[in-house]
């Protein structure tokens, strides 16, 4: 398909239109995603994708579900925005003289779009996994309470009360990384955040293009939807499952609150090397298939909404002053 030039707003709108619709479809297989890799050897709350949501639902309720879902929606919106109008803005500046990008070329132009995004994605991810990962933690400390027969003392069931209601928000977690760490405490893992992300834009947007391609009639007309969803599902959960060793990393040196006997990491290589030695090289893929059933409709939702060109309509509908 010939890039055809959309202006810089309705890109914007396509891709926070995207986030929103995807992230409120898959947001409760991400929860799991995060508790999943953060669970160690020896600490195991949920067995699957499947256990953790019904023990989820039981134990928070329904909107338990949802821990976290605020700061995505709300920054999500950016997130996504920035990602595909970089993609373009690189892929409009890389091509010569409307020629088709070589392969290269295309692995450029998502290596400046993974790299660009981690500006709103970093502090987005920070905020979301301690709320994600609460529910996991308080669990944990319930069940070991049980299993030491206090859980029945009325001074441990006000303590653990008293915990739940001090659960924090998101804005009372940004309040206090600036106020102790400044914004840095909001860029925690910004480095394994980039390692995740280039490697996958790298991966996405070259096989997204050329998938979506091959439903092309006509190379100057636009690919059905259809085509462009199912090349999106293909392409984001194919890059999702190859960069999972990334994505466990980013979500183990994020996690400011760890559940009992559960190890503390210094760096990307402390990390690597401990996840290596103490549970094994399969670790590194705990919530793969959690990440690849987020992903993939994720984004072939977000390639929809952003092909079919929402924005433009939107745009269009507006009533055009002249001069």
């Amino acid at each position: 398909m010939a890039d055809k030039q959309i202006s810089l707003p309705a890109k914007l709108i396509n891709g926070g239109i995207a986030g929103l619709i995807g992230v409120t479809c898959v947001f409760p297989i991400d929860l799991a995603k995060t508790r999943l890799q953060n669970q160690q050897n020896g600490q195991r709350m949920y067995s699957s994708l499947s256990d953790c949501l019904i023990k989820t639902i039981r134990s928070e309720g329904y909107f338990g579900m949802y821990r976290g879902a605020a700061v995505n929606l709300t920054l999500v919106t950016p997130e996504k925005a920035i990602k595909l109008a970089a993609n373009d803005f690189f892929r409009h500046h890389l091509s010569k003289d409307g020629k088709k990008l070589t392969l290269l070329r295309e692995m450029l132009a998502g290596c400046g779009a993974g790299t660009c995004q981690v500006i709103v994605t970093t502090p987005m991810e920070m905020l979301k996994i301690q709320l994600q990962d609460a529910g996991r933690i308080a669990a944990q400390r319930k069940l070991m309470a049980a299993q030491a027969h206090i859980s029945s003392s009325p001074a441990a069931a006000a303590a653990e009360a008293a915990a739940e209601e001090r659960r924090p928000t998101a804005m009372q977690l940004t309040r206090e990384l600036l106020r102790s760490k400044g914004i840095a405490g909001l860029y925690k893992g910004l480095g394994a955040t980039l390692l995740r992300d280039v490697p996958f834009s790298i991966v996405y947007f070259p096989l997204f293009a050329n998938l979506n391609k091959l439903g092309q009639k006509d190379p100057n007309v636009k690919a059905p939807f259809y085509v462009s969803f199912l090349s999106g599902c293909v392409a984001g959960s194919t890059a999702a499952v190859a960069v999972n060793p990334c994505d466990v990393v980013k979500t183990r040196l994020q996690s400011l609150q760890r559940g009992v006997n559960e190890d503390t990491y210094s760096g990307i290589l402390d990390c690597t090397k401990k996840i290596w030695q103490r549970e094994g090289p399969t670790a590194f893929f705990k919530g793969a298939y959690c990440r690849a059933l987020v992903i993939a409709p994720l984004f072939g939702i977000a390639q929809v909404v952003y092909f079919v060109g929402i924005a433009e309509f939107l745009l269009d509908m507006l009533p055009k002053h002249r001069a």
